[in-house]
């Protein structure tokens, strides 16, 4: 089911990476089978992808006309030099580093990739024969030969979309209320774009679409593969793709590890990132050698394999196997599909990739990731997509710095019969006078201590006579060498201002770190297991003074 499912994909997913159409088809053997004999993921299928295909043809078509034997080489060198970098982040364990990237900035990739992809199939959709410098290039000129589109193809077109986005939106659902299984009416809903191609197949066939009114059509699919040699790698090349290989590998790593996790937690298994890597590093490799054309983990192929019963990788087995049968069998039947129709199935899936429930979540949970999220996609709409990806990685990373930067910092009290503090402004609690208790809320290094230092400062000149200051270390994972130092000297000026430092709850990692250092020589008996035990202590300490004025004798007047 799978085999044949995924057929029309990868000969339109070949196409949109600018690639002949075979290359999509022997993608789909080989590579899937490496992966399902190495991954970790029970479910997951590799193979043509949306975003593996815009990349490609984003990085190479400024440097090579698409289709040409120099285009189809460095694609393979391109899939080659991706996979060895992922294999040797899967070798060298670094699966870790997939977690740079966040969700938002993940999510608004994919959306501005979407969109690319959208701008790169509208010729297609209106059966325009339109070149272009760069994507908005293109556009410009799609728009401006609108007049001059061919009235066939946009029927079949606007037929197409309507019919796969109106069954990915309610022919399941309608199924299910007329008590079709779940499963089954899923599957039903994954066999409509197979349905449709055919369909469109037919009606070139029959009224001579291609012939007669100018439909294009895919053309003979050629069976030799285009095997990569290492002629085909040469120094020059190697300059020119090394950038564009480590961005697609960051961004395979990223998009296969998320989509194994989710399977997995649904699936309530456990996968492993570093073999998910080997397995799409060697994936890619493979890829290289047979037909060229790199490969990810696509997200609607695995939900084929899923709503099929795939419950093994050796599901990924059957169906590359499958993909070679057909093969084997003939390709006549694939030369008069029309590629507004191939260009159909890529739209509707790009629509589904972008993500704007993402964005209103995320603007309304954080706008700091919201902005990352529409950093990531504008850069790619603006500066294309390995400018996009950096972007979105600086404004994720300076996301995290600018929080981390600006600590949240609390004055506490103590909740009355109970041994819980609590932020003053947020509850009823008991203070002492002349003594401040303050939660920090972050790790100290050189990049907030001036941030912490200044909130500081400003809370104890709000506190009238203040002679104590309690520092609540329980979210301080860490002090660097800059905090260290600026602790000590903040310390000797509370102590030239008659203010005592005392600190409570520090943990065994960061005392362990302090062990030795003036800082904590000067703070001798003055560090508390627990807040409550230094609120007892400071309590009792405040109560001296105020019992020893009650029994001191009376004052007489002479």
């Amino acid at each position: 089911m799978v085999a044949i499912l995924v057929l029309p994909q990868s000969l339109a997913y070949a196409l949109l990476a600018g690639l002949p159409p075979q290359a999509g088809l022997f993608a789909s053997i080989l590579p899937v089978i490496v992966y399902a004999l190495v991954g970790s993921s029970m479910t997951q299928s590799v193979g043509p992808v949306a975003i593996t295909a815009i990349m490609t043809f984003s990085v190479l078509s400024p440097i090579a006309e698409p289709g040409s034997p120099s285009y189809i080489a460095m694609a393979a060198a391109l899939s080659l030099l991706s996979g060895v970098l992922v294999l040797a982040l899967g070798a060298l364990r670094l699966g870790f580093l997939s977690n740079l990237l966040s969700r938002p900035v993940v999510a608004g990739f994919i959306t501005g990739s979407a969109v690319l992809i959208l701008n790169s199939q509208l010729k297609l959709l209106l059966g325009l024969q339109v070149q272009g410098a760069s994507a908005w290039d293109v556009l410009v000129k799609t728009l401006e030969h609108v007049p001059q589109s061919n009235p066939v193809t946009c029927v079949i077109s606007t037929v197409g979309v309507l019919v796969l986005w109106g069954s990915r939106r309610w022919l399941a659902r309608t199924l299910q209320r007329f008590a079709v299984p779940r499963a089954r009416a899923e599957l039903v809903e994954r066999l409509i774009p197979l349905l449709v191609i055919s369909v469109a197949t037919l009606c070139v066939v029959v009224f001579d679409l291609d012939r007669l009114h100018g439909v294009a059509v895919v053309g003979d699919v050629k069976l030799g593969a285009s095997f990569f040699t290492l002629d085909a790698l040469r120094f020059s090349s190697l300059g020119v793709l090394a950038i564009p290989a480590l961005t697609l590998a960051f961004i395979g790593t990223v998009q296969n590890i998320t989509m194994a996790q989710a399977l997995a937690i649904k699936r309530r298994e456990r996968i492993s990132a570093n073999r998910e890597l080997v397995g799409l590093g060697l994936s890619n490799i493979v890829a290289a050698f047979t037909g060229g054309m790199p490969v990810g983990g696509g997200l609607s192929r695995t939900a084929v394999n899923v709503a099929s019963g795939g419950q093994t990788p050796l599901a990924s087995v059957v169906t590359g196997l499958g993909i070679l049968v057909i093969l084997a069998v003939g390709t006549a039947g694939f030369a008069r599909i029309p590629l507004a129709i191939l260009a159909v199935t890529i739209v509707v899936a790009a629509i589904s990739m972008v993500d704007a429930a993402m964005l209103r979540r995320a603007w309304v949970y954080d706008r700091a990731d919201a902005l990352a999220f529409l950093g990531a996609a504008l850069g790619v709409l603006v500066f294309g997509l390995q400018l996009g990806i950096l972007l979105g990685i600086g404004l994720s990373l300076g996301a995290l710095l600018y929080r981390a930067s600006t600590p949240h910092i609390a004055v506490v009290g103590r909740i009355s019969a109970s041994e819980h503090f609590r932020n003053v402004t947020r509850h009823g609690v008991e203070t002492i006078p002349g003594v401040l208790f303050v939660r920090i809320d972050e790790s100290m290094f050189f990049g907030n201590w001036a941030a912490v230092e200044a909130r500081l400062m400003a809370e104890i000149a709000k506190v009238p006579g203040l002679h104590d200051l309690v520092l609540i270390m329980s979210a301080v994972n860490r002090i660097d060498l800059t905090a260290l130092d600026a602790l000590t000297d903040f310390q000797q000026d509370l102590n030239a201002s008659a203010i005592q430092l005392y600190l409570t709850e520090v943990k065994g990692p960061v005392q362990d770190s302090l062990e030795g250092t003036i800082f904590l020589r000067r703070l001798q008996g003055l560090i508390f297991l627990s807040t409550n035990a230094a609120f007892e202590h400071l309590k009792r300490e405040a109560a001296l003074p105020a019992a020893k004025e009650a029994t001191s004798p009376p004052m007489t007047l002479n």
